[in-house]
């Protein structure tokens, strides 16, 4: 006689709808880990350089529950290059009307 234990078919259950709900939000879930990056890069030029802010604080400002894997901060061109979850992205003052945008 097999016996069953009575959470198997829950788990079975439970992971059925994980499956589910991953398959529906596919298309949000390919876009974060380029969010992790865009936003670093963008919010620490404008930390730094919008608001004339110093280093220090505007790193403290960016930081997330999932880490950059690289950051760089070019001073002399005013821009800012940040890595993460196998995405890279700069962004770059443009001038006291433009602020800060990401780069292309």
């Amino acid at each position: 006689m097999i016996r069953r234990r009575p959470l198997t078919g829950f788990f079975l259950l439970l992971l059925l709808a994980l499956l589910a709900w991953v398959w529906h939000e596919r298309v949000n879930l390919q876009a974060f880990p380029d969010i992790i990056a865009a936003y670093t890069a963008k919010e620490y030029c404008s930390c730094r350089y919008v608001a004339n802010n110093p280093a220090q604080y505007c790193k403290g400002y960016v930081k997330q529950y999932v880490p950059t894997s690289a950051f760089s901060d070019n001073p002399e061109r005013s821009e800012v290059t940040a890595s993460g979850l196998g995405r890279t992205h700069s962004a770059r003052w443009l001038g006291d009307r433009q602020g800060c945008r990401l780069n292309p």
